[in-house]
């Protein structure tokens, strides 16, 4: 969410327009009103708020609102790629990965695992972030040539910032059409994986003390038994203490006073 409210906050950096600054933001050779009408007519087309640049001159000799708005998409495109990545390796398995997720099967298997459901969209996602981030430096380099009144990148810089508007804009309506909007949890396992936790015993360190609560974990870890089970060993607290203090859906919160 941030990531895209930082994409509408640098959105206004691209309204202003150097149109009727000629070569170098003079404006020489042109009607005085020229530029102003232009913009008006623009803003009348396209529904948007452009509007007349102030300072041509510096319009001209730099495209820094295109390397604003390039760094915004590409950390939108950072976001999605870490969250295609957490989707990816969540649904990973059936048995030999996590598999806390169930994802959409888009193809009909592997070519040479029948039966696998790959990742396509996760991974066509993060290839589009890919692009994306080397357009970003791609703009980057093409916004440093600007050479005292005048930067001739224009077309570099501006066909690599569309290009990834349209990349992204494409990835992500294809991403939540076809793993999103399908993503199911798979419960039991995610509940098998919660109650098999070793580090669930953090709960229990303000109780029993941090060496207690180390004792029990590394019981559990060694014997390959549960939490539970080497506390009421130890005779450190009953089944029913345990519940009470180890309830994983209240460790998501910080700890009341």
């Amino acid at each position: 969410t941030e990531s895209l409210n930082e994409v509408d906050d640098v959105l206004e950096k691209l309204h202003p327009l150097v149109i009727g600054g000629t070569a170098i933001g003079t404006g020489l050779n042109a009607h005085s009103e020229f530029g102003k009408r232009v913009c008006i007519e623009i803003a009348r087309f396209t529904g948007q708020p452009f509007k007349e640049k102030e300072n041509k001159f510096a319009g001209i000799a730099a495209h820094d609102a295109f390397v604003s708005a390039s760094g915004a998409l590409k950390r939108v495109a950072v976001s999605c790629t870490k969250i295609a990545n957490d989707i990816r390796m969540l649904g990973s398995g059936p048995r030999c990965g996590i598999g806390e997720l169930i994802i959409p099967s888009n193809e009909p298997g592997s070519s040479i695992m029948s039966g696998k459901v790959t990742p396509s969209q996760t991974e066509a996602l993060t290839m589009v972030c890919a692009q994306i981030m080397g357009n970003d430096a791609a703009i980057n380099i093409g916004a440093m040539q600007g050479h005292f009144e005048l930067n001739v990148f224009k077309p570099l810089i501006i066909h690599n910032f569309l290009n990834s508007c349209k990349l992204l804009a494409d990835a992500g309506n294809c991403f939540t059409d076809f793993c999103v909007m399908g993503i199911e949890p798979n419960t039991e396992r995610i509940q098998n994986f919660v109650g098999e936790s070793l580090m669930l015993v953090t709960a229990l360190v303000p109780h029993i003390g941090y060496d207690n609560a180390a004792r029990i974990a590394g019981a559990a870890h060694e014997n390959g038994t549960t939490l539970k089970e080497e506390a009421i060993n130890m005779g450190l607290m009953d089944e029913k203490t345990f519940d009470r203090l180890v309830r994983p859906e209240a460790m998501v919160v910080p700890t009341e006073d």
